[in-house]
């Protein structure tokens, strides 16, 4: 009980509240610009928060976090322009809503979705933290090797885009994270002469440059779209016969979305689109869906915030990022001298119920903001490309310099945000690199610790339960849609027999 009266005592201090607020509201206006996501947002305020305390500083990226997945459902049901790709699915139904004159109401329940889900995920986390920590104390280095290698095979699955081209980023990353000098063997790798390569490449200037940079030269190609804007806009909460109607499809949302975030490496887009299919398969009326269905909306809000404390689980009790954005929270929480996982909720669990606090603080927040200022936020569309992105431009600069004063990083920014930029043209999503970038360390320094332990005998990996398990879950993720084809081809095959006899 004491930690958690220390934890929310931190949250109540006015000047973190302070930091809550600026970070909801940089998460909705950021969630509302087409092209900016919660990802780049806190990779380029990542820098800018070393100056703070510990837990100031992850209340409020995970502040923007929350916010952030919703302020992109305002432009998708406005314009028809998802600001986050979360808020894909909320555009199929909130975009005709609004054309319907609906556009209040559609953004009533966008509001109430996004909280009820994103406090129902917080509940669990609450809960499921603890109790993964305790676990995961028993955990020694093969263990979290095996964890971490079905971590990275689930980035399979982490977006729409195609299962090879994750993984392929994902070991690049994984690749990225090798340089420098093994800590085991102090044999150099990669470092071709550079100096500044020997302590590895920091991942602050790569977050940086993939998601801001590479966002950037991507966003230069279509500088002079333009949308349909709704200007008739009066929020409204949603009435009572709403709420009848979508109160099942929000709780089943809530739990397909906290699911979903606490596996590793998934994300409140999976979370989102699962969703809605959901919410479309158990509706009495699936034919209004497309067409301005209320439920669609509830259905991936729901799950998308959900997904978003969901995610913090593994981050904080395992140290396995849940998705894009927890990765970069997870390396704030390493820039900040913390050490993510069991150890975390033993030596620090005030911190813990901090940041539950503050994640429970910016969801009452985001719910007021949204619903009071929704017209004037999607007014930030307005705002010309041609401003804004120099101005992204500038401020990935200084937060790659500011981060250790070298301009080195500054180059690693810049290379960096190429390479973004081709793989997003190649159909190669940032979120995998990063991830691998994550993880790939962990991967290595478990794996040069089990071969200590086990006097370089790789057989000894299966004496354990546990490493077995993560093992075969790896090969489940990595063949599942050949195993779903040959599950489903065994049970049609006694009907083909049977009219085949008849």
């Amino acid at each position: 009980m004491e930690p958690m009266l220390q934890g929310l005592a931190l949250v109540v201090d006015p000047f973190n509240i302070f930091l809550i607020l600026c970070g909801v509201l940089v998460g909705v206006l950021v969630g509302a610009l087409p092209g900016l996501s919660s990802p780049m947002a806190v990779a380029l305020l990542l820098p800018f928060t070393v100056g703070l305390e510990p837990v100031q500083a992850i209340a409020m990226l995970s502040a923007l976090y929350c916010a952030g997945t919703f302020g992109g459902s305002i432009t998708a049901i406005l314009i028809n322009a998802p600001g986050a790709p979360p808020a894909v699915a909320t555009a199929f139904d909130g975009y005709p809503m609004a054309r319907n004159g609906e556009a209040g109401r559609a953004l009533g329940m966008a509001a109430v979705s996004s909280v009820a889900g994103g406090i129902f995920s917080l509940a669990v986390f609450l809960v499921a933290t603890p109790l993964l920590a305790a676990v995961a104390l028993e955990f020694k280095p093969p263990e979290y090797f095996a964890l971490t290698v079905f971590a990275l095979s689930m980035l399979a699955s982490i977006s729409g885009k195609s299962s090879i081209r994750n993984l392929i980023a994902g070991a690049f990353g994984v690749l990225v994270g090798t340089v420098g000098i093994h800590l085991t063997t102090a044999v150099e790798r990669f470092t071709f002469g550079v100096s500044e390569l020997t302590d590895g490449i920091h991942f602050v200037p790569v977050l940086i440059g993939l998601f801001a940079m590479g966002e950037l030269l991507s966003q230069s190609q279509v500088l002079n779209v333009t949308y349909e804007r709704i200007t008739s806009v009066v929020i409204k909460l949603p009435s009572r016969a709403d709420f009848r109607k979508v109160k099942w499809t929000i709780l089943r949302s809530s739990c397909i979305g906290t699911f979903i975030g606490i596996l590793p490496a998934e994300g409140s887009t999976v979370a989102a689109i699962m969703g809605y299919n959901e919410a479309k398969r158990f509706s009495k009326t699936p034919e209004e869906f497309g067409h301005g269905a209320i439920e669609g909306i509830a259905g991936p809000e729901a799950a998308n915030n959900a997904a978003a404390g969901g995610a913090m689980v593994p981050t904080l009790a395992l140290g396995i990022p849940g998705s894009g954005t927890t990765a970069i929270i997870l390396a704030a929480l390493i820039m900040h001298g913390l050490r993510p996982g069991p150890h975390l909720m033993n030596e620090t669990p005030h911190f813990i119920y901090a940041i539950f606090g503050a994640m429970m603080v910016a969801n009452v927040m985001f719910f007021i903001i949204g619903l009071g200022g929704a017209k004037l936020f999607s007014r930030i569309t307005l705002i010309p490309r041609t401003l804004l992105w120099p101005a992204v431009f500038v401020f990935s600069m200084i937060g790659a310099y500011s981060f250790s004063s070298s301009s080195f990083d500054v180059w690693v920014m810049l290379a960096s945000g190429v390479i973004g930029f081709i793989m997003l043209r190649h159909g190669f999503g940032p979120a995998p690199m990063v991830m691998g970038l994550i993880l790939g360390r962990l991967v290595e320094v478990s794996l040069s610790q089990s071969m200590i332990i086990f006097d370089n005998e790789w057989h000894r990996f299966l004496e354990s339960p546990i490493v077995v398990l993560f093992f075969v879950l790896t090969i489940v993720s990595l063949f599942w849609s050949f195993i779903s084809r040959g599950i489903q081809r065994a049970f049609a095959r006694p009907d083909v027999t049977m009219e085949r006899g008849d």
